[in-house]
């Protein structure tokens, strides 16, 4: 069966009046800032006037180990938001805004896909209410301020080789990664080098996710550190006296954004932090009003269990002081396939032909992926469902295979074609998550923020990632040992690492075992609340393809979008 393309089936709908879907949450009309007929932002004050309704449950969507082209979370995160009404039950889903880095790059858009997607797409995938663009700003403002504070004189005696705060852009765009600034002449500025990451990788971006108010988040503006002085003591936002007008800025990107699925199931859009460098969660002010508005509350972590869905359970949550009640981990055929190791996969290319044959084998010999993701989810004291995203190209006798290793690990497993059949696709995985969601969980941390950091970081490599052990460069080392001694030592760790293995190693496939995390440099995210160890090369910054999606993105003669997908 061939689809139409999503855009075109984005069109196909007419979206419910805004405020007839806030109604349908419980939400007042005076709580709502429309943006045009289809889009709002909530106002804050929603978190008081619905804190005497009841909690829904909390399920977090995670995945196997995806391939490069991913393997499906938002669309089985919004079919099952939308299949919950095929049996008689009220979800809201809280969803991260995508980047048009991505948008113009590879993907060519983040709604979901066929029969499951969020609507309006174009807004979406495209500025939606301008909150990405605020977040740059704000960043921007305080790199220019800092490079303002070395041009008149340099009172706080920053070292110039230890700012590490850059710019960001939201697009990709390699040639900023590495930049000189200050060049021309005295009134120019002080020449040195920097560079530019993607918003999304912003500290900012990360902040604004985890931030619980207008004060707290002002109070994390202030605490960001820009750099170091000579002396090795942390310069803040607040000692540049940068962060007031960063919030002022934030004003309106502080409310969530409220959408709509293709079948009127609320979604509340709302900070895209970056997944490799980040938490890779949608924000935890759009949960504290979610979770509040209906009978289940459904979100989405990026990349695998052992990356989105860890940070989730153990930074997200540790914030919102939200409790989750089951996980559904998205498996694919495709994706197990290729953690089997009889497949060359290479990042920005088509999958292979040869991956699409019937080999159920191939399933089981990459199956080790699917039970170390379960296992993550369950050291967290959580039940998973397995949702088996199902594909076209895919055979029963393949998904029998799924189904007998979730089985034999005790966990539900359902077969979902949300993508064609929209909600009712996924009416089977929505049961299997209420079951999950009615049976008692005890959820845990992985690890006590009174940890030392390195004890957090190995915690999570050996837990998590199936490491023997973790190894620090020397600088590394000194990064934490400052870290600990300026008192960031009881945030918790958001390891950056590769999301294509559990491994740091992306060649890793499966689920190894006895392998060395190799830790090259550890960063403070002081303002958003985390230290994260860097893993192998981890670009902020990414590049455009030889044919990036933007290339087909345009209008055609009747003035409406065409290319995105």
């Amino acid at each position: 069966m061939t689809l139409p393309p999503d855009l075109d089936i984005a069109r196909s709908v007419t979206p419910k009046p805004v405020r007839d879907i806030a109604a349908d949450m419980g939400l007042d009309a005076d709580l709502l800032r429309p943006y045009g007929d289809d889009v709002a932002k909530i106002d804050l004050a929603a978190i008081d006037r619905l804190a005497d309704r009841p909690k829904a449950k909390y399920v977090v969507v995670t995945a196997i180990t995806p391939t490069p082209l991913g393997e499906g979370k938002t669309t089985t995160a919004v079919g099952l938001g939308q299949a919950m009404a095929h049996i008689g039950k009220q979800a809201t889903l809280s969803l991260r805004q995508p980047s048009m880095g991505p948008t113009f790059g590879i993907k060519g858009g983040a709604a979901g896909g066929g029969y499951s997607q969020v609507i309006p797409m174009e807004l979406l995938n495209l500025h939606l209410t301008g909150d990405f663009h605020a977040v740059t700003a704000a960043h921007n403002l305080l790199a220019a301020m800092v490079d303002n504070h070395l041009h008149h004189g340099n009172e706080l005696d920053l070292a110039i080789d230890d700012i590490t705060w850059r710019r960001v852009l939201d697009v990709n765009d390699r040639a900023l990664r590495n930049i000189v600034v200050g060049l021309g002449g005295k009134i120019d500025g002080v020449p040195r080098q920097t560079g530019f990451d993607i918003t999304a990788a912003s500290e900012v971006m990360a902040l604004l996710a985890l931030t619980t108010s207008a004060a707290d988040l002002r109070e994390r503006l202030g605490r960001i550190v820009v750099g170091y002085t000579r002396s090795g003591e942390p310069v803040t936002a607040d000692q540049l006296q940068a962060a007031g007008s960063m919030a002022v800025i934030l004003r309106d990107a502080l409310s969530p954004n409220l959408l709509q699925t293709l079948e009127h199931t609320p979604v509340i859009v709302h900070t895209g932090p970056f997944g490799n460098i980040a938490t890779g969660n949608s924000s935890v002010i759009g949960d504290l009003i979610g979770i509040r508005t209906g009978e289940y509350l459904i979100t989405e972590a990026g990349f695998g269990a052992d990356m989105g869905a860890e940070r989730f359970f153990n930074i997200k949550c540790r914030t919102s002081g939200l409790v989750p009640d089951a996980a559904v981990v998205v498996a694919t055929i495709r994706a197990l396939k290729a953690h089997s190791g009889n497949y060359r996969i290479v990042a920005g290319k088509p999958l292979p032909d040869d991956l699409f044959a019937e080999r159920p084998d191939d399933v089981e010999a990459g199956a080790a992926n699917l039970r170390k993701q379960i296992e993550n989810v369950q050291a967290h004291g959580i039940t998973p469902v397995v949702a088996i995203n199902a594909f076209p190209t895919d055979h029963p006798s393949e998904h029998e295979v799924v189904r007998r290793i979730a089985e034999s690990m005790g966990v539900r497993s359902e077969v979902c074609t949300n993508v064609v059949d929209g909600g009712a696709g996924a009416k089977a995985l929505a049961e299997a998550v209420v079951e999950a969601c009615d049976e008692p969980s005890e959820f845990r941390f992985l690890y006590d923020t009174a940890d030392s950091l390195k004890t957090k970081i190995e915690k999570v490599a050996t837990r998590i990632y199936g490491a023997e052990r973790v190894e620090y460069t020397g600088p590394a080392s000194r990064q934490i040992a400052s870290y600990e001694a300026n008192g960031f030592g009881d945030l918790p760790v958001c390891i950056a690492k590769t999301h294509l293995s559990i491994s740091g190693d992306p060649s890793l496939k499966g689920a190894p075992t006895g392998h060395t995390l190799q830790v090259r440099e550890v960063r403070a995210s002081v303002g958003a609340g985390f230290v994260y160890p860097i893993c192998g090369t981890m670009s902020t910054m990414p590049g455009l393809s030889k044919q990036p999606a933007a290339t087909r993105i345009g209008f055609d003669d009747d003035g409406r979008i065409v290319g995105l997908s």
